[in-house]
């Protein structure tokens, strides 16, 4: 932290969710330490020991820093798996391989950009005014405070911090309490690349009051938080008193759309919901909308698709659902279970732990056969492997009912005929739409409509949400 590394007086378990063991005993930052982070970050975006740097340097450090963490692989690929109890394949491949690709192309992105550019201001405004040239400059917030979720810890820290720091400012990370002990390989890459003290801390904590000191705290410019929207709203009103800057990626609802011609793409679309995050994810589309006359037959195929789904520890290779994170999310999930069936839903398929799992908190893949999209299941985020199906009159129907809902992250469209299902992803109030395919790239931006959040992250929209912008207006003595 701040350039060294501190331990606390107090440490918490980071538990595994596969099993209920202990990963390992984490120093928990105190409350003071979290204060002197935000103090060294303020003194070193003020004095401009980063901020002033030469982009192209700021890039080649941070390369570095990306190679320190490439070098990590193995051991950081393990630590994830056990404390976030993904499987090896979505730890490997999407966790540490898509980061390190989204990381690198961010700084090329950045690059690519221009940070200073002439202002369209018409010469007769000009000569009025006495000017000669407008400028419109891009320039670092100052500190960022970066919250990040359990889910994808190390994705939503390269998320944040690359391009916060490719644009100058100073970085405090505060990782779930979760899943802290992957996010602490930030703060080892920085030591290695030399990246000045105070630009980059990682603070650990097992329990709000760092967050909430963040979130707060004057001398911190932006908030950057991925969670749920209950969080957001506390976070937007702890920033509120100093008229912080927030972008939030917050909770999701997100709805597929089947069209008549591609009803038998439903069964694929469904395993993607569950598959590796086991649901816990915030653009999971866990409302399938399908034409009511063939609603039966979906739910039937859905089913089949989770039967053959293997729920296992994650270090199993074989398993391609590993647990949720906590005794509280499954038991989130039952809740929801027994809501969606106390208003008229089905249990189709799953909807309990799953038999011969006693330890570790797993939860069947789970199919509802839901009557309407007013079903507390179609309503509310549950953040585990289940979904709903829901039946639609018409398009105009399953539009409707994929904009009833208080959330717009994301959601898709499969349709043989693409413009008719272009047509339709148009129509979405939601921040993303896939037709047909997805695309996750460091140049497409992503974020919410409605209560899914404010701002972009990634894309050019997500460097600039890291930026201030100034406009200069010169003109000679007179």
């Amino acid at each position: 932290m701040a350039g060294k590394w501190v331990d606390g007086d107090d440490t918490f378990t980071v538990e595994n969710p596969a099993d209920e063991s202990p990963v390992g005993d984490v120093s928990a930052l105190p409350a003071g330490e979290v204060e002197r982070a935000i103090t060294e970050a303020r003194r070193s975006f003020d004095s401009g020991v980063w901020a002033d740097m030469p982009a192209w340097e700021r890039a080649d450090m941070l390369h570095t820093f990306l190679d320190h963490i490439e070098d990590t692989r193995e051991a950081l690929v393990s630590t994830i798996v056990a404390e976030a109890g993904q499987p090896v394949f979505f730890a490997e491949g999407t966790q540490f391989g898509a980061s390190l690709m989204l990381a690198r192309n961010t700084i090329d992105l950045y690059l690519s950009m221009r940070h200073e550019e002439s202002n369209p201001v018409p010469v007769d405004e000009l000569v009025r005014s006495g000017a000669t040239l407008s400028i419109r400059r891009h320039e670092p917030v100052g500190v960022v405070a970066a919250i990040t979720p359990y889910n994808a810890a190390l994705i939503m820290g390269v998320q944040k911090i690359i391009p916060a720091l490719m644009a100058g400012n100073s970085v405090v990370l505060r990782p779930s309490p979760l899943t802290p002990i992957s996010s602490l390989m930030f703060g080892a890459a920085a030591e290695v690349a030399g990246l000045p003290q105070g630009v980059l801390s990682v603070v650990v904590e097992p329990g709000a009051a760092g967050a909430e000191l963040l979130t707060s705290h004057p001398a911190v410019d932006m908030v950057s938080f991925t969670g749920s929207t209950a969080v957001g709203r506390s976070i937007l009103a702890q920033a509120a008193p100093t008229v912080k800057r927030v972008a939030l990626e917050l909770g999701g609802k997100s709805a597929q759309i089947y069209l008549p011609d591609a009803v038998e793409r439903a069964a694929a679309g469904a395993m993607a919901v569950v598959a590796a995050t086991a649901g816990q994810a915030c653009v999971a589309a866990t409302r399938m909308l399908v034409p009511q006359d063939r609603k039966q037959e979906v739910v039937e195929a859905v089913s089949r698709a989770y039967a053959e789904i293997k729920v296992g520890p994650p270090t199993d290779r074989t398993a391609l659902m590993g647990p949720v994170i906590s005794a509280a999310q499954r038991e989130r999930c039952e809740r929801y279970v027994a809501l969606a069936e106390e208003n008229g839903g089905r249990v189709a398929f799953g909807g309990k732990r799953p038999a011969g799992l006693d330890r570790g908190y797993f939860f069947e893949p789970t199919v509802l056969d839901l009557p309407d999209n007013a079903n507390p299941a179609a309503r509310e985020e549950i953040f585990g492997p289940v979904i709903g199906v829901i039946g639609y009159r018409d398009v105009d129907d399953a539009v409707r009912m994929a904009n009833d809902s208080d959330y717009g992250l994301s959601g898709q469209v499969y349709g043989a005929d693409v413009a008719a299902a272009t047509a339709v992803a148009r129509r979405l109030r939601t921040g993303a739409v896939n037709v047909n395919a997805s695309v996750f790239s460091a140049y497409a931006p992503s974020g919410g409509y409605k209560q899914s959040g404010l701002g972009r992250e990634r894309g050019p929209d997500g460097i600039r949400a890291f930026q201030e912008v100034k406009h200069l207006a010169i003109g000679g003595l007179r």
